[in-house]
């Protein structure tokens, strides 16, 4: 296919009288990574084209990866930052697991980046800092630009810096600020490559910039002569194009997991007529949040950035026994901190939601790498038996609807909740279809407003028979007064009890209250109901894992796939689930947690697949596990399933009776 170069807005050609025969390929996906130090801007330049991309309709994913240091210092390798984004003209999953076009603004960048780029693909790479200096500081003798080590690769090698120095050299600037301007060049030859609209860009940066007109206008300059350098240039005799996807109607936006999960908050408060109040201490990565809601006060959303984890928390759970919905947010260092209060909430059985935006540990860990390894500490990490239900999203998407689903169970159980993200999904984006409101749940918080006692008083843990929540009755109300405290309360008056049979009483009702949750059915995608293998996802997993069952399947595989939203409690069928089938694969971005708790509960010897790399889980190399695993179960036939999956739950069970009256030594159990 080939076609005249015609810019659809002359503004953008530099040379109106230049025509020029051009290929364009057709492409079903692409995956692009921007890469250079953490000031060249490679964060603003991912989020534009993802923008352009989202308005031209792709279907779309991002991954943004950046160091934890606030300023590394420039041109070494700590200090590398990148933004992945994968684009197709289908439904995807995922961000990617290796870029197609890699663009490296120095060699710091290139080195970092290089060995997740397959041989053929290419690499635009701006030359300008390749000095010697600058190469031996990364470990380069030679420049790999001339010795060879890049041949596989289909390598552009341009000076970008230079020639967007060159080109803003009209509004006065200095070299120094001027090639600030270099992403944008770089993006504004990508859009071109690409066919990506620019409108929203050019709109973008005139309103960023609006009280800085030098500035505004050298980076609109850059952008537009990075555009036209892809029309003009010899070294780009290709364009690409990506047409959109096929999607069902409605209203889409680009959306990150922490602005979708601030919006399901803020939507679960309104339509339990509940105001809003976010008690938080900035942590990455989950600080967006706190910023979003801030700007939500029109909706009666208070926000306290308050001096440590544990005033946040406090101030939650103070804002919920007012009658509002009190809210806290952080990251696995933040909810240590808060396990305390969090279990005073359980105690008090008051609506509180907290939000676990997980990042790799142990201690302060990698902030801006993403984890599953806080799903045992969110489970059991509290004082004595404190339960609670523990939901976790599944795309940065469907955060919106799992914060709307931890209000609903919150208020209606009276209990805290505890929803789980991670980094992955905090801070990447895709579409999401906006929703009706009216279509949403309806919450009701269901306040006391007169004693609830035959003598005319009030008991404030007086139960309703199907939830087992407590009453709730907002502080001032006439006669419905009690006292609170971090003391074990008596059943019904909730006066402070010592008693060893209340508490026992206390403990069971409040598990009982967590157990009855209602939770839908877990959903098995199981197209002909003939395979033996399931595997089964919690949290951003839900991505690489659909990926890679779609590899295995296209190959001929037959693969179940099943996904877990509500981790506390389990859905009611998901027992019979494991039990159907002969192996169940359990990936997690940690050592197998999920997968413990499940041999626990269901005597289900699961296989774990664990990896802790602070990066989501590769598809390819997930749909290999898959296949192996596929593979060994071939041949087996259902009555030999039945009974394996039978002796094997026989097994387990001796083993740990066994193990519990010390008969059987630890190694024999294992």
């Amino acid at each position: 296919m080939s076609l005249t170069r015609r810019p659809a807005d002359p503004s953008f050609d530099l040379e109106m009288n230049r025509t020029v025969t051009i290929e364009v390929k057709q492409l079903d996906r692409v995956v692009i990574r921007f890469a250079g130090d953490s000031g060249d801007g490679m964060q603003l330049t991912g989020d534009r084209f993802t923008a352009e991309t989202a308005s031209f309709g792709n279907d779309l994913s991002t991954l943004p990866n950046f160091p934890a240091e606030i300023r590394a210092p420039a041109g070494t390798l700590p200090g590398v930052s990148s933004f992945q984004l994968h684009f197709a003209d289908h439904d995807i999953l995922t961000p990617g697991d290796a870029p197609d076009v890699l663009i490296a603004m120095n060699p710091a960048a290139l080195k970092a980046n290089l060995k997740d780029v397959p041989r053929g693909r290419t690499l635009i790479v701006d030359t300008a800092d390749f000095t010697a200096r600058n190469l031996k500081r990364i470990g380069y003798d030679e420049n790999p630009l001339e010795t060879g080590e890049l041949d596989g690769y289909h390598v552009v090698p341009l000076n970008l810096t230079g020639m967007t120095v060159e080109s803003v050299k009209e509004f006065g600037l200095s070299r120094k600020d001027a090639s600030r301007a270099k992403n944008m060049y770089a993006l504004g030859l990508v859009s071109w490559l690409f066919q990506r609209p620019v409108e929203s860009t050019i709109s973008f940066l005139e309103t960023k910039f609006a009280s800085k007109p030098d500035i505004r206008d050298a980076n609109i300059a850059a952008f537009r002569a990075g555009y036209n350098f892809g029309e003009t240039a010899e070294e780009f005799s290709v364009r690409y194009e990506v047409k959109p996807a096929s999607m069902a109607a409605g209203t889409y936006r680009n959306i990150s997991g922490n602005l979708a999960l601030a919006y399901g908050l803020v939507a679960g408060a309104q339509r339990a007529g509940l105001p809003m109040v976010l008690g938080a201490y900035p942590i990455t990565p989950a600080s967006d949040v706190l910023h979003e809601l801030s700007k939500l006060k029109r909706f009666n959303v208070t926000t306290i950035q308050a001096e440590d984890e544990i005033a946040g928390v406090g101030a939650a759970l103070g804002a919920s026994f007012g009658g509002a919905l009190g809210v806290t947010t952080s990251s696995g260092p933040g909810i240590s901190l808060k396990s305390e209060t969090i279990g005073l909430g359980v105690m008090l059985e008051l609506p509180l939601v907290v939000c676990d935006i997980q990042r790799a540990g142990p201690s302060t860990g990698m902030p801006t790498k993403t984890e599953q390894a806080d799903l045992l500490q969110v489970m059991f990490g509290r004082n004595g038996e404190a339960p609670l239900p523990v939901l976790a999203a599944q795309s940065p998407a469907d955060c919106f609807a799992i914060a709307v689903e931890a209000a609903r169970i919150a208020v209606t159980y009276r209990t805290p909740v505890i929803v789980l993200s991670d980094g992955y999904l905090a801070n990447g984006s895709e579409p999401w279809k906006i929703p009706v409101i009216e279509d949403l749940p309806t919450i009701d918080p269901n306040f006391t407003t007169a004693p609830n006692a035959p003598d005319g008083k009030y008991l404030p843990y007086e139960r309703d028979p199907e939830t087992l929540a407590r009453a709730w009755a907002i502080p001032g109300t006439a006669g419905l007064d009690h006292r609170i405290g971090g003391l074990e309360k008596e059943d019904k008056t909730g006066n402070i009890s010592y008693d060893p049979a209340n508490h026992d009483l206390m403990i069971r009702t409040r598990q009982a209250k967590v157990d009855g949750i209602d939770v839908p059915a877990v959903e098995v995608d199981d197209p002909d109901g003939t395979a033996k293998v399931l595997v089964l996802g919690w949290g951003s997993t839900y991505g690489p894992i659909g990926a890679a069952v779609r590899r295995v399947r296209k190959v001929g595989g037959k693969i179940a796939q099943a996904h877990l939203r509500h981790l506390n409690p389990f859905p009611a069928n998901l027992g019979d689930v494991l039990m159907s089938y002969d192996k169940v694969l359990v990936p997690e971005m940690n050592l197998g947690q999920l997968a413990m708790l499940l041999r626990a509960k269901y005597l289900v010897d699961v296989v774990s697949y664990a990896q802790v790399r602070g990066m989501p889980l590769g598809a390819a190399e997930l749909a290999e596990v898959i296949g192996n695993l596929v593979e060994e179960t071939e041949g087996i036939d259902d009555d030999a399933r039945h009974l394996g999956a039978a002796a094997a739950a026989v097994k387990h069970g001796e083993a740990l009776v066994a193990e519990q009256n010390g008969h059987l030594k630890t190694e024999g159990a294992r």
